[in-house]
């Protein structure tokens, strides 16, 4: 197995919680939201640098995350976005366990204003999803396909990561803009954490199938050739 190249001493970036060199916060530009996007983070998931709960909330305007507290009771007014206060509505709570995901011709009258995504680990999700489940509908997606998080092994093919649920989202609701721009966040956040934890082949065999090198090839150059920072 490759060392990282991240050590314990290296300083990060408080965003995107990689080293400085492999830093990535602006490379992309914000995805716009139509909806309020909240994420419910277990603890566990707040400081690893392969979260996508945190890839979210960096990368789409007023996305907010909340660190789920056992024990602690949650409400509705939890899951209103202050910066967007309209984004009102049913909440839809994503979990593999929920209803299909309301199909476009119910959805053109009243559309969905709030979207929870629970960011954990499959029992972790459960867990979760215990303390918010009647606050909302609890749906799921479609299949989506193998999923692109190659950080992490996914224990059965219909598993996918948080932010890929997410592109899911955009997608089900037809935004193919926040869906384009979020799905080029997503894959960089994988092919820089890949780079950053000394996997050179495996990020260049994730770049043959992404639409990154398409939209900012100059970016990924200037990646590639960075220098290892001095630690101090």
């Amino acid at each position: 197995m490759p060392r990282s190249v991240v050590r314990a001493g290296a300083i990060r970036c408080r965003r995107c919680l990689l080293s400085l060199r492999w830093c990535i916060c602006d490379a992309i530009p914000q995805v716009p939201s139509t909806i309020g996007v909240h994420v419910l983070m277990h603890r566990q998931e707040q400081f690893k640098p392969s979260s996508t709960g945190t890839l979210i909330e960096r990368a789409v305007q007023g996305a907010q995350v909340r660190v789920y507290q056992r024990g602690y009771p949650l409400q509705d007014s939890d899951f209103i976005s202050s910066s967007a206060p309209s984004s009102s509505g049913k909440l839809l709570v994503l979990h593999p366990l929920g209803e299909p995901f309301p199909s476009p011709e119910t959805l053109s009258d009243f559309p969905p204003r709030r979207v929870l995504l629970l960011d954990g680990n499959w029992r972790q999700a459960r867990k979760m999803l215990t303390a918010v489940v009647e606050l909302g509908r609890c749906v799921r997606l479609p299949m989506m396909g193998p999923s692109r998080y190659w950080l992490r092994a996914q224990h059965e093919v219909s598993y996918v990561s948080t932010a890929e649920a997410l592109l899911g989202v955009c997608a089900a609701l037809g935004d193919s803009a926040a869906e384009d721009r979020f799905r080029l966040h997503f894959e960089l956040h994988v092919y820089a954490s890949l780079l950053a934890r000394g996997r050179q082949q495996l990020a260049r065999d994730y770049l043959q199938h992404s639409p990154l090198t398409s939209a900012i090839p100059e970016f990924l150059e200037q990646l590639a050739s960075r220098k290892p920072i001095p630690e101090q």
